[in-house]
């Protein structure tokens, strides 16, 4: 059988349940630092250069007109359109409830508060290559146009065979709202955005999966600008109980499998589903057409695979040491079980309530953390586009209060300039009569 079971759970924990160190390749990291060099040196120039050797591509210009974007949705299939339509109101209706105001509050020692801004520009990455991915655009930049971002640049690769980003693409992104959409993909693309060229502009964060040259090109410059995360290759681990459907689950497994390098993970205390779950697996293969049926096959080989545990308890044990991007569960009253996860990227809940829903259309954003991030990291959401700027006004009567413990604790430290910028307040009132 093509997806292994594994009945001894320290043989799974040291095997696909194994979180290895993230990626950190010499020669991606070479190329990278080479592409993002060009990039900085030469600007515009070196895109167009990189464009043609990566993408087999030769263009004049690299920001595609608005009035383009707009042609493909007017041409664009009316259920794919529908389809779209849904799901941006769903990602807005969802991320509206996440938006939180700036506050102050004023009491007799002065006022402390916190101004919650947008950020002015941020830049998502939208992959293009075999599989385009109009959902990862629309799931990043209508949060970010809740978040009240005042622009949204979105680079693309452009396809060899149009010089174009995908026609999906831009109509997602004609759809979506975004501001400039530019047809330039790969390490190059992340270098543009966070340093700016003579076409594309400088950002303030950056979103979006990719592959390993893009996520290295990300870890490269963070710091030049923010990184939203660091989304990895896509993973699923399903906890599900005897009254879970082997169909169900061994679908669920193929559709995060079917991406390239993806994980799929059952655990389940059920050796009788566990064996269903196997042949049922073996059985949908089958009728998936290639090169789709390759990948989920290497990937429920050599990264995925069925543990059977003791008890739901100890699965859920395991689903918070592993922290997966989709923690799904096909268990009955599976309510009563989210009290016990500690880390996902995503909860989904039941056999109506399956992830392919949250890749789309449900609401919350599909870009959510991978390789046991969710230890720390969210999904991208609203506040993944806003930061916040703290607001001091105390007045005397705060200073009185708290000023001497400042002075102490800058003189404990060391900093005798800071201890003094604490004393001369008081020097100054005991000079000019405040009280």
């Amino acid at each position: 059988m093509t997806v292994p079971i594994i009945r001894d759970i320290d043989t799974a924990r040291a095997g696909i349940l194994r979180r290895m160190p993230l990626d950190d390749d010499a020669a991606t990291t070479t190329a990278v630092a080479g592409i993002i060099a060009g990039v900085r040196q030469r600007g515009d120039a070196a895109l167009r250069e990189y464009t043609q050797r990566f993408d087999g591509v030769d263009r004049a210009t690299l920001e595609i007109p608005r009035e383009r974007w707009a042609a493909a949705a007017a041409d664009l299939d009316p259920a794919l359109r529908h389809a779209l339509l849904l799901a941006i109101g769903e990602i807005r209706r969802f991320h509206e409830r996440q938006l939180r105001n700036s506050w102050v509050e004023f009491s007799v020692e002065g006022a402390l508060g916190q101004l919650v801004r947008p950020l002015d520009r941020v830049g998502l990455y939208v992959p293009g290559g075999a599989a385009p991915l109009p959902s990862s655009l629309i799931h990043a930049a209508v949060p970010a146009r809740v978040a009240g971002v005042r622009e949204i640049v979105v680079c693309s690769p452009p396809q060899r065979s149009t010089g174009e980003p995908a026609e999906v693409v831009m109509a997602a992104a004609h759809l979506a709202g975004v501001d400039r959409l530019f047809a330039v993909g790969g390490a190059q693309a992340i270098a543009a955005l966070a340093y700016g060229t003579e076409s594309v502009p400088r950002v303030e964060t950056i979103a979006g999966p990719g592959n390993r040259y893009v996520i290295q090109a990300m870890r490269l410059v963070y710091g030049t600008v923010g990184i939203v995360s660091l989304p990895g290759p896509t993973e699923t681990l399903i906890i599900a109980d005897h009254t879970a459907s082997p169909r169900a689950v061994a679908a669920d497994l193929l559709a995060q499998a079917e991406h390239v390098e993806a994980s799929a993970i059952l655990l389940t205390p059920d050796p009788v589903l566990a064996e269903q779950v196997q042949v049922e697996v073996e059985r949908q293969l089958a009728t998936l057409p290639s090169p789709n049926a390759q990948a989920a096959r290497d990937a429920v080989t050599r990264r995925g695979g069925i543990v059977i545990v003791p008890d739901l308890a100890t699965a859920f044990m395991l689903a918070n040491d592993y922290g997966p991007e989709h923690l799904c569960l096909l268990v009955a009253d599976p309510w009563s079980y989210v009290g016990m996860v500690r880390n996902a990227g995503g909860i989904f809940l039941g056999e109506e309530s399956f992830e392919v829903l949250g890749d789309y259309v449900a609401g919350p954003s599909h870009i959510m953390p991978t390789e046991g991030t969710a230890r720390y990291a969210s999904p991208v959401n609203v506040d993944s586009f806003r930061k916040i700027i703290s607001l001091v006004g105390l007045n005397r009567s705060g200073l009185n209060r708290i000023g001497p413990a400042a002075m102490r604790l800058a003189e404990a430290e060391g900093l005798v300039a800071h201890a003094a910028a604490v004393k001369v307040r008081f020097e100054s009132a005991d000079t000019d009569g405040r009280e």
